[in-house]
């Protein structure tokens, strides 16, 4: 029960993660949008750069984007939220009924790997050369957020016993 337990809590605790990371940026809109308006103006990249074309110029857009990042995490602390509250349901369930209370946990992964590696680290990073700045460069944020979802992933998923 005790590793149930943990597995539990630390789901739980990737759902509060992206719950105030998604909070954070609806209640501090302008601070973070800042972020994403310089990464896709690609304004603070190095100079000269030939990739220049990819910039996104348009304000349309950049709330666009920052919204569909917003959604992305937000979409993520729910998924985690309902992981976690599935595996509690079934915490004193059998090996196999508690298994299938984790597929929420996988669906809520997939979720924050896709925001903070795929929308980060490819997108931001590679195609608008976000690792190019000094000031706007997010990815030891994302990469320090989907490791952390990727190893309570691969613990989560580990296969548990019966508790009787």
């Amino acid at each position: 029960m005790t590793v149930r337990l943990c597995k539990i809590i630390m789901v739980l605790g990737l759902a509060f993660f992206a719950f105030l990371v998604t909070f954070n940026n609806v209640t501090d809109y302008q601070s973070n949008f800042n972020f994403v308006q310089h990464v896709l103006s690609m304004d603070t990249t190095f100079e000269g750069n030939a990739a220049m074309y990819r910039a996104i110029t348009s304000p349309t857009l950049w709330h666009a984007g920052y919204w569909i990042i917003i959604l992305g995490e937000g979409l993520t602390s729910l998924a985690f939220l309902i992981a976690g509250l599935k595996m509690l349901s079934a915490r004193g369930a059998s090996a196999q009924e508690f298994q299938r209370a984790k597929s929420w946990t996988a669906i809520g992964a997939t979720l924050g790997f896709l925001v903070w590696f795929v929308g980060f680290m490819t997108v931001g990073a590679e195609w608008f050369l976000m690792w190019q700045s000094q000031i706007w460069n997010g990815q030891q944020a994302a990469f320090r957020f989907y490791i952390t979802i990727l190893a309570v992933l691969i613990f989560v998923m580990q296969r548990d016993e019966d508790t009787v």
